[in-house]
């Protein structure tokens, strides 16, 4: 074999070089906002009004302190949302995949119909429908309860939308007809031959999905009355109070105190969103 011209070699490790030097810009970028609010969480409110610094101060304790004299309870707040975030997260990709599969794996006359109206409810949002949820929810007598937070998570357009497009793309059919020639039920092929096929797709949206029922706030805020049962952003929302108002080295470790869960999570599922990718990239 020839080698490659000086030039054409020397134009790889240029552009390779320009590549590594935005992705590690990008990086930075993305990493940056988080790690200036775990530095915050260690300095004092004179620290933080003095100006932005990178390198972590020694008020990590004293800010706890605060935050824990002025009935904040992260270990109550984690426990709620943890419940609310962990059921909403498994009803959405579980219902979410097995809609993908009946609307990717079965036939039926209404089948593009109902999708259609899957996409159209999707572009309706969920604030317009707030008032009259909430008056469902008060005639069920489910205020101040984790269901009307958690049971909506069944329907998730968007979910099912990504599911079918993933299964339209990697699904063979050929795998559903050999498992109902063995004789495998419809509900046991899909817990035990396609759900296991999805999960790249699945833990890709448990991660959102989960970010997104832990951060929220405004269903919470409006069904959600007793203390005992405030997530962790009902409790960061309320520490901007005038007890508050010049605590913010407090009020920043609340923010960390609430990001940390999503890092885990995120690290947890993460080698499958690797996997799904390089899967993906792999053309027979």
């Amino acid at each position: 074999m020839e080698k490659a011209p000086r030039s054409e070699v020397v134009g790889r490790r240029i552009s390779k070089t320009i590549i590594y030097i935005v992705c590690i810009f990008l990086a930075i970028l993305s990493i940056l906002p988080f790690w200036i609010m775990f530095v915050n969480a260690t300095r004092s409110t004179p620290e933080i009004q003095s100006g932005l610094s990178l390198l972590p101060s020694t008020h990590l304790m004293t800010n706890l302190h605060v935050l824990l004299d002025k009935s904040f309870d992260p270990i109550q707040g984690f426990l709620n949302s943890f419940i609310i975030s962990t059921s909403a997260t498994v009803f959405t990709v579980y219902f979410s995949s097995l809609t993908a599969y009946g609307l990717v794996a079965y036939n039926w006359k209404m089948r593009q119909p109902f999708f259609t109206f899957i996409m159209c409810v999707m572009m309706v949002p969920y604030q317009a429908s707030a008032i009259g949820f909430y008056q469902f929810m008060y005639k069920l007598h489910w205020t101040n309860s984790y269901w009307p937070l958690i049971l909506p998570a069944i329907a998730a357009p968007a979910v099912v939308f990504f599911m079918r497009q993933y299964l339209l793309a990697t699904l063979s059919l050929e795998i559903v007809e050999a498992a109902r020639v063995d004789g495998s039920g419809e509900f046991s092929t899909f817990n035990r031959i396609i759900l296991p096929l999805m999960m790249p797709a699945v833990a890709t949206q448990a991660i959102f999905a989960f970010v997104g029922n832990w951060n929220n706030l405004f269903m919470p805020l409006i069904l959600l009355t007793q203390k005992d049962k405030y997530t962790m952003p009902i409790m960061v929302s309320l520490l901007r109070g005038d007890i508050y108002k010049t605590e913010f080295g407090s009020i920043y470790l609340g923010l960390a105190l609430t990001a940390l869960p999503l890092f885990v999570v995120y690290f947890l599922l993460s080698r499958y969103i690797i996997a799904g990718v390089a899967l993906g990239g792999v053309k027979e």
